[in-house]
Formats: structure tokens, sequence, C-alpha cells
């Protein structure tokens, strides 16, 4: 399995706009964060998960030439803003994509996303989707079982994703037990941690490595990361086995056996 980060920082981007902090005006190219994606590489297949507003220049800069379909974890503007982006796979492999998401998700791309479910003028270029709702705790496809595993942003619950020993837990404040209990026995670990103070809908980082004592994976990357945090300085502070995500990092996972 192989996962490649698209994007690594929180929802303003770094540099944020207007902004001329030291994280902002670095030139570590770690600490220039586009908005948090990524893709899964698994059994033949591309899965991304979300689609956020840089993601052309994404998946141009990681050579992502096919994605088999989409998992949204939710619909903030920083996770679907570059769905129309997709339309571009859709002339390559000549079919719909598939995107699965919880029904409210869904209900929120028909909004956003308005001018793709109706008649508009012809020759107009839209993506075509196939939209699946995700019902249960698990996706089956195409022979392959993805867990969708509940966890809260702020008082928004939203989908975390496990693939065999990966999981992808991203914009989290809070993990139930029972998505906990789901958690254990990670090769490698995605997790949110935004900065070192304080945030009503993020785990500071302090908070995520708590989550990681807990959970015991071989390996975690922090993303969703705040321009208060400088890489290098960070990764510093952190323990054996944890560090920072960075756009276009590409990790490889062993599977289960």
């Amino acid at each position: 399995m192989r996962i490649t980060i698209l994007g690594s920082g929180t929802s303003h981007g770094i540099p944020a706009v207007g902004c001329l902090c030291d994280v902002c005006a670095s030139p570590d190219p770690r600490d220039h964060r586009t908005r948090v994606g990524i893709t899964v590489d698994w059994r033949g297949k591309t899965f991304l998960v979300d689609t956020p507003p840089e993601l052309r220049l994404q998946v141009i800069r990681s050579h992502i030439r096919r994605v088999d379909a989409v998992l949204y974890t939710h619909a903030h503007a920083d996770h679907v803003f570059g769905l129309d982006d997709v339309r571009r796979y859709n002339e390559m492999q000549g079919a719909d994509m598939p995107i699965f998401a919880r029904e409210a998700v869904l209900e929120d791309l028909r909004r956003i996303y308005r001018y793709v479910f109706i008649t508009t003028q012809e020759g107009g270029g839209k993506p075509k989707l196939a939209l699946t709702p995700l019902e249960g705790d698990r996706l089956e496809w195409e022979g392959m079982t993805i867990e969708a595993i509940p966890v809260f942003h702020g008082e928004l619950e939203i989908l975390a994703y496990r693939f065999d020993r990966f999981a992808y837990v991203t914009d989290v404040s809070r993990i139930p037990e029972t998505s906990l209990e789901r958690l254990r026995g990670l090769d490698t670990l995605i997790l949110d941690a935004l900065r070192w103070e304080p945030h009503p809908t993020h785990y500071t980082i302090e908070q995520a490595l708590e989550i990681v004592a807990e959970l015991r994976p071989r390996r975690t990357y922090f993303t969703h990361i705040a321009h208060t945090v400088r890489h290098a300085d960070a990764e510093r502070r952190l323990p054996p086995g944890v560090r920072l995500a960075y756009d276009g990092l590409v990790l490889d996972v062993p599977e289960t056996g």
C-alpha cells in the first residue's frame, strides 16, 4: 500500500493570506502546506480521500494519473472545494467517478455543486459523479474492505478511514472509545494535530501524542498543521516514531500477512 500526502495544512493553507510570520515566510518547503488530502494506492486501485481546493496542483505535483474512487471525511470547504477537478479523471478514464460519503455529506455536495446535477449549457465541462451513501461501519468495494470510523470534529461527527494497517484521522478533537478500539494494531497512522495551543475542534500536538501513546502504531505522521508550527522545530520536540507530514510525502505501508 502506498500513501501520498497531497496536502498537510490547516484550512487557511500556508503561507496564509496576508501573513508574514516566520512559518509563512519559511524557506523550508515542508512549511509550505496546502489543504489536507491523501491518495491511497491499494490492490490496484487509487483512492482519493477528500478533494481540497488545491487538488489540481497537488495531483500534478505528485503525478497522480488515476483515481478510482473518492472518499469524504466531511463537507467543510477545505475538504470539498476541489471536487470539480475530478472531471479530468472522468475524461481520461471514460467513466463516472464513484463518490462515497455519509448521506449528509452527499447532500452538501449536491447543494455546493448544484450545476453538476442539473441540465446546463451543452459543452460546459462538469464532473460526472456516482454518489453512493456510506451506511454502517464498512465500505465493501471491488473486493476490498475499508472501515469508516466515526470521530468528532468539535460537535460534528465525521469519518476516519482505515485501510488494513493504515488509518487516516483528520479534523478530530475527540475519538469515542468504540472508535479507538477500531484503530488499534496499526502500522501507520496519520492524525490531526493542529498546533501546540488549544483549539475547540482539533487536537493539539500534545493531545495527539496522548492518542499515539494509547494506540501505539509503529509510526505516526501529524497533519492539518497550522502556521504556528515550524516543521523543523516541532520535529525536534516529538518522540521516536512520530513525525510531521508534509506535502508530497510518500509512505509505503505493509499489508497484513
